[in-house]
């Protein structure tokens, strides 16, 4: 009977028994990551920079319906934008000192991207009848924040980021200085990922005028990391 008794308070135990915890496998840090994207370099505010800070600070308008682009408000000149690639490249490397694995950490970022091409002719008082910027390149470095979620092995993940910086635009016909934000994220499949990322950057010139020019690359980048 006692043997009895103890063996129904033995499996009564069992039943009520806390679970053993479950502890999923954690991905490990990653410290590197490379990138090649291919951009759509949309211009911002063009009346303003570069067109109103190149023809001396009179207002410019953007017309319809007319062999040309922008006319100054005045109607003294016209400017025809003969060319503007929109469509850019750009290779990068980020680098996480503390390592990405799960969670926020930061993001060190440098990154050579292409400008786009821009001809300009102007019809009318300007510094000069045409405007050129060709062969143009962006020297980028910037930190900032990356909040991931990876699995370990190729399992899915996740990640986004937010960072900002300065660099060096350098062109046929002038250099120049930049600063950026930007803000992204993607998913993961192993050590592959594929990115989508939109940037905000303003570069500034000092010939043949003081002028800047303002763009928003909106990127999809394939990414490789170690």
């Amino acid at each position: 009977m006692l043997i009895q008794t103890l063996a129904a308070l033995w499996a009564a135990g069992s039943l009520v028994a806390p679970p053993q915890p479950y502890h999923t496998a954690k991905a490990r840090a990653r410290f590197i990551s490379i990138d090649v994207e291919r951009q759509s370099v949309q211009p911002s505010a063009f009346e303003d920079h570069p067109l109103r800070e190149l023809l001396g600070g009179r207002r410019v308008d953007d017309v319809h319906l007319q062999p040309y682009q922008y006319q100054t408000r005045d109607q003294l000149t016209t400017v025809t934008v003969l060319d503007y690639t929109k469509p850019g490249y750009g290779v990068g490397a980020t680098i996480y000192p503390f390592g990405s694995s799960e969670g926020a950490t930061l993001a060190i970022r440098g990154s050579i991207e292409s400008l786009p091409t821009i001809h300009l002719a102007f019809d009318g008082p300007a510094p000069a009848t045409t405007y050129d910027l060709t062969g143009g390149r962006a020297l980028d470095v910037g930190i900032g924040l990356d909040m991931s979620d990876r699995s370990p092995g190729w399992g899915v993940g996740s990640h986004a980021f937010l960072i900002g910086g300065v660099g060096r635009a350098l062109t046929d016909q002038r250099n120049g200085t930049r600063y950026f934000g930007e803000a992204g994220g993607g998913v993961m499949f192993g050590p592959f990922g594929v990115d989508i990322s939109v940037k905000y950057a303003v570069t500034r010139f000092d010939l043949p005028v003081t002028h800047g020019l303002r763009t928003i690359p909106i990127c999809v980048r394939g990414t490789l990391t170690f």
